[in-house]
């Protein structure tokens, strides 16, 4: 496990990544050595997030090296497509028991390999440890070397045990055994002056086929998505392609910057998620492409492209200006789609009652505003009995979030619409995003919800549970409102850092009693931001703020007594 916890270490002291510049040169040093705590995997341990990361090349066979169980919990977990080989939806485990457990799995693992290459003969298997053989102390990298050379076949491990970290850490050891592995192995028949590589795409709902017919129009060939829809002997000669376009960085920036340090690849991150995204991607590729030798005259294609395709965009989504004046959407996502999707949404007639940024980056907060205006309604953190009552009381329409956060939607008997990875429809690109107005339509006006919003006959006005709930709230609300004291006390408890449970009030008294005027200070004193770093962001608007609310814990005090 040394090498292991080396190449850890390596991921999280990564230059590129946005949480990890925001530490200090110490905390960069130690890595992300914060450990799990009981119950931390739950949403994804870090195999969960290698095998995300991996699953959708299509011709691998993938190899799960541990209980039955690790298998079947991660198979086909997201939506990906594929245009040729169905491989890798076939699920592979070595299904070790008890008596793999005292004598250990390498013998097993071994043989499933060789059954694997005999029964399927596929361009390469990709082996994943999971806790338990990496806990008895299986070397699946031992294995894997030695079947590589038994059977002339590339066997790839991926040493990503579940204990090790969460799912994004499992998605970057992921992008290390393929750096490791597999880039760079094989030489590609031949090259062109528009070879891309697009990295942290995983074609979703076959997202990715509603842009590729663009960039083959321009020429462009996609010479490795790593993984969507991807192919093991095209990410192996990924090292030859010209420009590479990060869509996913929390998940494989280090691949991104890593192949720009070994090969020279330049890239940027983008998104095709969008419109105003859509454009200025395509522009991004075709700049980079020419510093590298392509045509200049390229550009000019790829502005001709995006003049027809906006325009198609935008003619399209007019025609639902007229059944969506007046109506109202909440959107509960994150990251570049918290603002990526809001001026498509203006432009349809939509009004904006709000959309979250728990995920997204100052950049990200700055967007929304321009679209939406200083006085823009950004949710840090909405509770679901805060959604609940926000779509009772008709503030919004229909609500744009992932799947976990349906059931609010359903129960206030409002629309609901799923964007995130689990959805079923693509949304990429132009065709996408009006494809995203054509199930918002369809939701909206969707006659199920006038059905399900008539009143059982055996209700009584103003007694149903919906009357209840709102009722409790609304009693909560005017309580809190009327003691000024209980009030402070639930604002002062809002949690800015959720790795070491760190509230507004303990970093505003350490500003006050520190005379405090940085990030790194209010590190010091309060241990906020020492563990992803996420909340930096936070803490900066606190600062940016005209004054620090509030009274202090003493004054608190004294206010009560």
């Amino acid at each position: 496990m040394t090498s292991l916890s080396a190449t850890i270490k390596d991921v999280f002291n990564e230059p590129s990544c946005a949480k990890n510049a925001t530490k200090s040169e110490a905390e960069k040093k130690k890595g992300c050595t914060k450990q799990l705590q009981p119950g931390g995997a739950a949403g994804g341990c870090a195999f969960d997030g290698a095998k995300i990361a991996l699953q959708p090349f299509t011709d691998v066979a993938h190899l799960v090296h541990g209980p039955i169980a690790c298998e079947g919990n991660s198979w086909d977990n997201r939506g990906a497509a594929s245009s040729g080989s169905s491989l890798w939806r076939t699920s592979f485990t070595t299904d070790i028991n008890e008596t793999d457990v005292i004598f250990g799995g390498e013998k097993r693992l071994f043989k499933a390999c060789k059954e694997i290459i005999e029964k399927y003969d596929p361009p390469a298997i990709f082996v994943y440890q999971t806790c338990v053989p990496a806990m008895i102390g299986d070397d699946i990298v031992a294995v894997c070397k030695a079947a590589s050379a038994k059977f002339n076949k590339p066997v790839i491990p991926v040493n990503a045990p579940g204990f090790v970290g969460p799912k994004n850490l499992g998605n970057k050891l992921a992008g290390e055994a393929l750096l490791d592995h597999v880039i760079g192995t094989v030489e590609p028949e031949y090259t062109t002056p528009y070879d891309i590589n697009i990295i942290g795409e995983f074609n979703l709902s076959g997202e990715l086929w509603q842009v590729k017919p663009l960039l083959d129009e321009l020429g462009i060939r996609i010479l490795s998505c790593i993984s969507g829809d991807g192919r093991y002997n095209e990410v192996a000669s990924a090292h030859r392609a010209r420009a590479s376009m990060m869509v996913c960085s929390k998940a494989m920036i280090n691949v991104a910057r890593k192949m720009e340090e070994r090969y020279g690849i330049p890239f940027f991150e983008g998104s095709f998620y969008g419109i105003e995204d859509s454009s200025d991607s395509l522009r991004e590729i075709a700049r980079l492409l020419i510093l590298r030798g392509a045509p200049e005259e390229l550009m000019e294609r790829v502005e001709n492209v995006i003049a027809r395709e906006e325009a198609r965009a935008w003619a399209a989504i007019a025609a639902y200006k007229p059944r969506f004046k007046g109506k109202k959407v909440l959107l509960i996502t994150g990251g570049v789609k918290s603002w990526s999707v809001v001026a498509a949404l203006q432009e349809a007639g939509l009004e904006l009652a709000g959309t979250s940024v728990k995920k997204s980056t100052r950049e990200d907060k700055e967007r929304i505003k321009e679209l939406m205006g200083q006085d823009a309604h950004m949710i840090e953190d909405m509770t679901p009995r805060e959604m609940y009552k926000m779509l009772k009381d008709a503030r919004a329409d229909i609500m744009l979030s992932g799947g976990r956060s349906q059931f609010v939607a359903l129960k206030a008997t409002m629309p609901w619409l799923d964007i995130n990875q689990e959805r079923h429809h693509a949304y990429m690109g132009y065709v996408g995003m009006v494809k995203l107005m054509a199930e918002i339509d369809r939701t909206l006006y969707n006659p199920v919800w006038e059905q399900v919003r008539q009143p059982a006959p055996w209700d009584r006005p103003g007694d149903s549970w919906q009357d209840r709930a709102l009722a409790e709230i609304a009693e909560e609300e005017a309580e809190i409102a009327a003691d000024p004291v209980r009030a402070e006390a639930a604002r002062r408890a809002e949690k800015i850092c959720l790795c070491k449970n760190v509230d507004l009030g303990a970093i505003e008294d350490a500003i006050r009693e520190f005379g405090l005027t940085t990030v790194e200070g209010v590190k010091e004193k309060t241990n906020a931001a020492a563990g992803c770093g996420a909340c930096a962001i936070k803490i900066e608007e606190i600062f940016e703020a005209s004054d620090i609310v509030g009274l202090p814990t003493d004054a608190q005090t004294i206010a009560a007594e």
